[in-house]
């Protein structure tokens, strides 16, 4: 069983910027994500988007901005459990949190803190009527372990930035790369779509537009796929295949968070943004897109905002009846947990009039 202070569901950027402030107060973290890599949505569907409302940053590529924060909260050391969606959640009698995920894995709190953006994300399936029968055996919503794809004939299908990315990376990998997309032209950034094309001239993907996966092949694995063109003309191709990896982003589902007894309002987790932004059940709050409140403004920096206040109140959970000095990290720098302090130059304040 996984022991840790706070237990954060959702890797996110609200998620990773809570890790900062709770180890400012030197509280111990652990995220779990269904996604298989830390960043949310920013990570995973668009990182190369640009980010204009993030403070002193003018622009931000989303991927970008996940980085910076996984380099800012690198000094405490926080744990991840990836890939794996948080099933349940159970009240022990010392008032601490057993949440399990669907893999079985089994997580130890004085806190639970949901930061899980719109809710845990659930691949949108293309309409071929026996997809579910290759789940798992040749079909796959995400790629966790490129090297699954090693020497495999491997088809993508998709036109945004998640598929470019991909069939990018898996061109020097797989042994047949196809990406598969129904238009001529790619949602994805421009200089994602032009390394593809270069990649198609050289040989290395074989590029399908206008066209679609309407059917999979095979016995008890994936053998093959078939893509239905939209000329006329042309009749179905026949492809061989060991994967087929449908990238259609994803869409947001609270999932399981709706059967742990939270009040929810409109698809949200209601709090109490007077306070604390703590539940309905204590000791389990709430930030990020996540949450409802009358005035919620569905924005990264008001997560940030509410993940430092609600810190602040966690660590009298963690720590009833100690009481803590807020200091600024200008004047106290960041202390990791290995003791080490991150010098930050001294803020002068003179006071006018």
């Amino acid at each position: 069983m996984i022991q840790t202070d706070m237990l954060i569901i959702g890797a996110g950027p609200t998620g990773l910027f809570t890790v900062f402030e709770a180890g400012l107060l030197q509280m111990k973290c652990h995220l779990i994500d269904a996604l298989p890599i830390p960043g949310g949505q920013c990570s995973e569907i668009y990182p190369k988007k640009p980010i204009y409302d993030i403070p002193a940053y003018p622009e931000i590529l989303a991927g970008d901005l996940v980085d910076k924060l996984m380099e800012q909260i690198k000094p405490f050391t926080p744990g991840f459990t990836l890939g794996e969606r948080a099933e349940t959640l159970e009240k022990q009698e010392d008032g601490s949190f057993i949440v399990t995920t669907n893999e079985g894995t089994k997580h130890h709190a004085k806190v639970v803190v949901i930061a899980g953006g719109l809710g845990s994300f659930e691949p949108r399936k293309p309409p071929i009527s026996n997809i579910a029968d290759f789940e798992g055996r040749g079909v796959e919503y995400m790629i966790k372990e490129p090297e699954l794809y090693r020497d495999k004939k491997v088809v993508i299908a998709g036109g945004g930035d998640s598929a470019l990315d991909w069939t990018i990376y898996l061109a020097d990998l797989a042994s047949d790369l196809y990406l598969v997309h129904r238009r001529r032209a790619f949602r994805g950034a421009l200089d994602s779509v032009e390394k593809v094309a270069e990649l198609a001239e050289r040989g290395r993907v074989k590029l399908i537009t206008d066209a679609q996966v309407v059917e999979l092949h095979g016995k008890t694995q994936l053998q093959g796929v078939v893509v239905k063109h939209k000329a006329a003309d042309r009749e179905n191709s026949h492809i061989e295949a060991d994967h087929f990896v449908p990238l259609f982003g994803l869409a947001p589902k609270l999932g399981p968070l709706g059967n742990w007894g939270l009040e929810i309002e409109n698809n949200a987790i209601k709090v109490n943004n007077a306070l604390d932004y703590q539940t309905n059940i204590p000791g389990v709050f709430a930030i990020g897109d996540v949450n409802a409140y009358p005035g919620k403004l569905k924005l990264i920096l008001s997560g940030f905002h509410e993940a430092a206040v609600m810190c602040q109140f966690a660590y009298t959970i963690l720590h009833p009846g100690r009481r803590f000095n807020l200091k600024y990290t200008t004047v106290g720098g960041v202390k990791g947990f290995d003791g080490t302090v991150k010098e930050a130059k001294k803020a002068v304040v003179k006071k006018i009039g």
